[in-house]
């Protein structure tokens, strides 16, 4: 990777959704901490980044860490904000979205701050071309599958989420949303009676955060809609924010959305 002069050449990532850009577009040696949650199950992150020192948004921590560029998630640096500027230290604050636009947005954002828009590119060419690949596979069936998601919760995604585009990407329907949910629901168990999906897309069930909430593994009516839909399970990580790999999930989708079509023809 070729870099500007300039380039911040001690990086850290603060949160979660942070974390994911930084891994995926600065040089590994420039990377000096990870957020606090990089090495929780719905971090993708791999060996080498769960080894670093851990970061948060707490000033005092900030600057023993000593980086050139800080870099946050959607809810920015707080109150530590002030303090790194006066302390000469970059910020960059990624936006928020549900979609593949905004992995694009701040995938310029942060290939800026790092000089290194080159990176930013690389990135959205291999998300544009994967998701060309989405399209020509899903044009490929002769019909769109209806996707019902599920988290270990109970709680499901209709219009405007992540997972929403997800599963639009992948040449499915969204059940939730064709039921008319909006956003993200909470619990609700008749969400078993209302919908007839070809596939359930669980998440979080193996490896989310520790909840006492289980009602969408436990409650009955979800197990009996599980025993008689095929379902598949796509890693936490790979949407626990609009971020790089948000595309893996996707594609995660379009492989059981191509062995169902297979199976019925």
């Amino acid at each position: 990777m070729v870099v500007g002069e300039g380039a911040p050449g001690r990086v850290l990532s603060a949160d979660l959704c942070a974390d994911a850009f930084v891994i995926a577009m600065a040089q590994r040696e420039r990377v000096i901490a990870a957020s606090w949650q990089v090495d929780q199950p719905v971090s993708g992150a791999p060996d080498w980044a769960r080894d670093l020192p851990r970061a948060w948004t707490e000033a005092e921590r900030l600057l023993v860490l000593g980086p050139d560029l800080a870099v946050f998630g959607p809810a920015g640096p707080g109150r530590a904000g002030p303090i790194l500027e006066t302390a000469g230290i970059e910020t960059v604050t990624l936006a928020w979205g549900e979609d593949f636009d905004i992995v694009r947005t701040n995938a310029r954002t942060l290939g800026d701050a790092l000089f290194a828009p080159e990176s930013a590119g690389a990135l959205i060419a291999d998300l544009d071309a994967r998701l060309a690949g989405l399209a020509e596979r899903s044009r490929a069936r002769s019909v769109r599958p209806m996707v019902f998601y599920l988290n270990v919760s109970g709680g499901t995604a209709g219009s405007g989420t992540l997972v929403d585009a997800a599963i639009a990407a992948a040449g499915g329907r969204n059940a939730a949303a064709e039921a008319g949910a909006v956003g993200w629901t909470p619990a609700d168990p008749e969400w078993a009676l209302r919908v007839s999906p070809d596939v359930i897309v669980t998440s979080y069930f193996r490896d989310g955060y520790n909840s006492i909430n289980q009602t969408g593994a436990r409650h009955a009516l979800f197990r009996d809609l599980l025993e008689r839909t095929p379902h598949i399970d796509v890693a936490s990580a790979n949407w626990s924010c609009a971020g790089p790999a948000l595309i893996h999930a996707a594609e995660t989708i379009a492989d059981v959305l191509d062995e169902i079509v297979a199976g019925g023809s």
